[in-house]
Order: C-alpha cells, then sequence, then structure tokens
C-alpha cells in the first residue's frame, strides 16, 4: 500500500491512499460531501493524467463511489472525510478506507463490537481505549465498505486484530479468503489525531 498526504501526488503503484489535510472545517454532512469529491477529483485528475473537470464521481445503489469520467476500467474507489481530512484510496480490486477520531471523552459502543473485539478493549488500559476502539472501528468500516455493503453487514458479525505494526487482519464467517489491511495515525494540525485504515480485497 503506498500512502501519500498531499493531493498532487503521484502514485508510483497501486494500491494507494492520499491522507489530506484540507484545513476545512465542513459543517455537515453537505459540505463533507462536497469537500470529499473536490479532494478526489483533483488526485484523481493528477493520476489519470486530465483536468479535474474531466473528472465525474458517481455511486453505484449501494453509495458505493465509482469513476464515471474518465474510463477507467478496472479501477475501484474508496473515499472518507474526517475533521477536514480527506483520505481517497485507489486500487485494481475492490478496496475501502476510513477515518475515526480518537473520542477520549466518549464511551465506545461496545455492543457493536464483536466479543473478541471487546475482549481486546477490555484488556488494554483505559486511557488506550479510546485510540484502540479508533483504531479496530477505521478497520471495520473500511472493511465493509470494500465488501461494498456498509454497515447493512452487522459490524460484531467480524472480528479485526489490530497488530502493533500498524496492520490488521479481519476474520470474517462469510468470507474464506483471508483480508488484511494497514492503519495508519495522523493528528490533524496537532488539535486530534485520527485513525486511518484501508485495505483491498483481492
Amino acid at each position: 500500500m503506498h500512502w501519500s498526504d498531499h493531493a498532487d501526488a503521484i502514485a508510483p503503484a497501486l494500491p494507494a491512499v492520499w491522507l489530506v489535510r484540507t484545513g476545512e472545517k465542513p459543517r455537515d454532512l453537505t459540505e463533507r460531501s462536497a469537500l470529499r469529491r473536490g479532494t478526489a477529483r483533483r488526485i484523481l485528475a493528477r493520476q489519470l493524467g486530465c483536468r479535474d473537470s474531466e473528472v465525474a464521481i458517481g455511486h453505484d445503489p449501494a453509495g458505493r463511489p465509482f469513476i464515471a469520467l474518465p474510463d477507467a476500467p478496472g479501477l475501484h474507489l474508496s473515499l472518507a472525510t474526517r475533521a477536514g481530512i480527506v483520505a481517497i484510496g485507489l486500487a485494481r480490486h475492490p478496496l475501502g478506507v476510513d477515518i475515526e477520531a480518537v473520542e477520549a471523552e466518549a464511551p465506545p459502543p461496545l455492543d457493536l463490537l464483536h466479543p473478541q473485539e471487546r475482549e481486546l478493549l477490555d484488556r488494554a488500559a483505559p486511557a488506550a481505549r479510546p485510540l484502540a476502539f479508533a483504531r479496530l472501528w477505521a478497520a471495520k468500516e473500511a472493511y465493509v465498505k470494500a465488501l461494498g455493503t456498509g454497515f447493512a453487514r452487522a459490524p460484531e458479525s467480524f472480528s479485526v486484530f489490530l497488530s502493533s505494526d500498524g496492520r490488521f487482519c479481519v476474520a470474517d464467517p462469510l468470507r474464506r479468503a483471508e483480508a488484511s489491511g494497514e492503519i495508519r495515525l495522523i493528528e490533524d494540525g496537532g488539535r486530534n489525531v485520527l485513525a486511518a485504515a484501508a485495505i483491498v480485497l483481492a
């Protein structure tokens, strides 16, 4: 997985993820969507060798984004936004990206986790739980985006295992193929710590 933090960077190979600090503070879902799509069009234009105005992003019936223009057969797209940071994933197989903020004050919704994930949080020191939950949830959401289901797939129906090297793997009783991805921690101008996750399903 190639990671970049600049919207004008061209990935030398795919899969690739761009984590772009926009400096924007979208106030609602409409502004977040506009920021996400505008940043994605800029990145895709550089990657595909065309003008921003020549890029169009569509969504399938389940809400998954795709490159509508220009013609880009075999390329898969995933988008996410949080706290003014936009994540764009591009790959030759289905992929998912997500960003989650570390919420130190809010108790994690343990009932949405697989029992093994709840055990992981129970074993973590209280101060470490918000970060552990953000990493878990980013990985889970990236996975269901790659599946194309979103959370129509119950989040507690599969489990994520985190490793110390920034990777994660998914145990899913509905899929025989092993799935693994990567997690990066980022800061938004020193105000927030966020966890970004990406996974490609070959």
